[in-house]
């Protein structure tokens, strides 16, 4: 058995991953004893599967996965939600808060969410034969009132959150800001003063930037210091 990437080593299609019985995992291949990428993206051994997290491309709905959008149209029993994929989301009435009836009008639906309204929303539903469905009835989710927001490439987003956390938990400590990652790459940052939210969005283009480098955390943290220089983080 031997491993020829080193830990989190920027990879591309074609090249050698490992040989032995490892398992080809996500954006990899199989060719005889040997294990191949299929992508531009990091490599990564999770016990005998090798993986490789793509640096580049779309986000592709999963089951469970939090997802920050924007309404872009009120149907009679629902809103369409651009949740940055290929395939227009659909949030139902029955899955939105403060629901009065089935017969409520279009304009009725305008009141909980307007078109242009940004939501914290959860995938559902999903299996490439329909559009995704969400809901924003459990904790943590339904519109955005505040906050600003930065957009990532989505395969980046376990580089936001880190080994255990431990970025993320980083970044909200630091900065006094609340951060909730989007799985589509959209980043809500939401905090008490406009230049704390600043900040933290200038330490996620950051992180994005950086992905692929050691000592990132550091870096990051060092940045957000020399950022907070006279500023009160509350």
């Amino acid at each position: 058995m031997t491993v020829y990437a080193d830990k989190r080593q920027l990879v591309g299609p074609g090249d050698i991953l490992a040989e032995g019985p490892f398992f080809a995992g996500e954006n990899t291949y199989r060719e005889g004893t040997k294990v191949f990428s299929s992508r531009i993206g990091l490599a990564e051994v999770v016990g005998n599967k090798i993986n490789v997290m793509a640096v580049k491309g779309v986000y592709i709905p999963r089951l469970d996965d939090i997802v920050v959008g924007r309404v872009t149209d009120i149907g009679m029993s629902g809103w369409q939600v651009d949740i940055s994929a290929p395939y227009p989301a659909m949030l139902p009435l029955s899955e939105a808060p403060m629901q009065r009836g089935r017969d409520m009008g279009r304009r009725d639906l305008g009141r909980i969410y307007g078109v242009g309204d940004l939501m914290i929303a959860q995938v559902i539903a999903f299996d490439r034969t329909r559009d995704p469905l969400l809901t924003t009835t459990g904790r943590g989710l339904g519109r955005v009132t505040s906050g600003r927001v930065a957009r990532i490439t989505p395969a980046k987003i376990p580089r936001i959150i880190g080994k255990k956390g431990s970025m993320i938990t980083m970044l909200k400590k630091e900065t006094g800001v609340d951060i909730v990652p989007g799985q589509n790459g959209v980043i809500l940052a939401v905090g008490r003063n406009p230049d704390q939210e600043r900040i933290a969005v200038e330490a996620l283009y950051m992180i994005e930037r950086e992905a692929h480098t050691s000592g990132l955390t550091d870096r990051v943290k060092a940045m957000i210091t020399e950022r907070n220089k006279g500023k009160s983080v509350t």
